[in-house]
């Protein structure tokens, strides 16, 4: 199969949207690396003009680590010579029509040209404002359609979405479609034009009322995450990819349209090389909490499968899928992109492997010294959690209430206070020292 996809590269003309992001930074590697015979690659991300997107796809993608395998297989001229000659780096913005490209020109020979478009620009905040979740992740998918369909050429749409659409439900999920107006809680219809006026109305009114901007972006965000649960979604960023996938199943006529659904990406298993990764994604940042000695308990069933998945293997099932579904007229396929089904992990063993982990190799603190970790606690239920946090925290802090009372002298609560925020700090700043 691998020699298929390859084979199949071969020639073909690509746009990417969202490079600068994580997993479309490892596909674009990728396909470089495996095949460097590729036609061109269009990559669209934001940037003022021509030449900032080329300065932010040098700083951004190509001077990263990732790219080291690459360099040391062609050295440093060569893969200038080759990244020259195969990548147009392209401002645009996938939330506006023909994606934000001003270059009359530009977009001709666009689509002329392109065989295959894959989107992975998304936000991925989950208490992202409604405005720009619904901008982004709702009609900018439509937007890459609409141009997709402009391609003459075009043979697919790849559209990378995310497997947590399908909400919180247990067991095996299908990798089927969304329906327009489709909910996961079965209640009402979802009208995605009603949630765009909505979403434009109570902005409008925001603005009119001249509200500061922190509250115009609060209001906003608690407006997407109950719109969500109305509809049964957890938070804003599913609920608009959901909408996103509805309007991709709803427009596509016969342009062939393979959506990818990943779980939570993690490194690199082994492409290009293994442990890569960019920045504190899902569960990187409690364990480097954990390792950092902060984390002493968390509440969580230890049971509990996590589903993670290197990017890498994302980056791997996107040039399978491409390969396999271009050119098939009127298709549309889902994919669901994990490790829950075959290879689950639970949460215990991910706590078991980062306790042995840090104790082998432990982080250096402020203070040079090697960052000494306990084994931790986890709290399966609340009341477990809520007994832990009143013996671990609010006992000590009674006693130290009352001991300072007494010291101090003191009945009135507002001095007490005063006193108690005096002997924190100090206590902080010893800690800290």
């Amino acid at each position: 199969m691998k020699s298929n996809c390859v084979q199949f590269l071969e020639n073909k003309t690509i746009l990417v949207t969202g490079v600068p992001g994580f997993l479309a930074k490892v596909f674009v590697e990728k396909i470089l690396r495996i095949q460097p015979n590729v036609k061109k690659l269009f990559l669209l991300l934001r940037a003022a003009d021509n030449e900032s997107a080329m300065q932010r796809f040098r700083s951004e993608v190509l001077e990263k680590d990732l790219f080291r395998v690459l360099r040391n297989n062609l050295g440093d001229e060569n893969l200038k010579a080759l990244v020259s000659d195969k990548v147009v780096p392209i401002p645009g913005d996938i939330s506006v029509d023909n994606l934000g490209v001003k270059d009359s020109d530009l977009l001709k020979r666009m689509w002329n040209e392109i065989d295959i478009v894959v989107n992975v620009a998304a936000t991925t905040n989950f208490d992202e404002r409604y405005d720009v979740g619904i901008r982004i992740n709702t009609f900018g998918p439509l937007n890459v359609l609409n141009f997709a369909k402009k391609c003459v050429k075009g043979q697919l749409l790849l559209h990378v979405s995310t497997a947590y659409v399908c909400g919180e439900k247990s067991g095996l999920l299908q990798e089927k479609t969304f329906h327009m107006g489709e909910t996961l809680n079965g209640h009402g219809n979802l009208v995605i034009e009603t949630e765009m006026e909505l979403m434009k109305q109570k902005l409008k009114e925001l603005q009119k009322l001249d509200c500061p901007e922190e509250e115009i972006a609060q209001t906003m965000k608690d407006l997407g995450m109950s719109r969500a649960k109305l509809h049964g979604w957890p938070n804003t960023y599913v609920f608009t990819k959901s909408m996103g996938e509805m309007l991709l199943n709803n427009h596509k006529e016969d342009l062939p349209v393979v959506i990818i659904r990943p779980t939570m990406i993690t490194s690199t298993f082994s492409e290009p090389f293994p442990g890569w990764i960019e920045g504190l994604r899902t569960i990187d940042s409690v364990i480097v909490a954990y390792g950092k000695g902060r984390l002493k308990c968390f509440l969580a069933d230890p049971n509990s499968v996590l589903d993670l998945v290197p990017v890498d293997m994302v980056a791997n099932a996107m040039v399978n899928a491409v390969a396999i579904h271009a050119g098939k007229l009127g298709s549309q396929t889902v994919y669901h992109v994990g490790s829950s089904c075959k290879n689950p992990i639970t949460f215990e063993q991910v706590h078991d492997l980062a306790a042995r982990y840090f104790t082998k190799n432990p982080l250096v603190g402020l203070n040079g010294s090697p960052i000494i970790v306990s084994k931790g606690t986890i709290l399966s239920t609340m009341a477990q959690f809520n007994f832990y946090v009143t013996l671990r925290y609010k006992l000590p802090l009674q006693t130290l209430t009352a001991k300072l009372s007494w010291r101090c002298g003191w009945s009135s609560s507002t001095n007490l206070m005063s006193c108690l925020r005096a002997y924190l700090t100090i206590r902080i700043l010893r800690y800290c020292g």
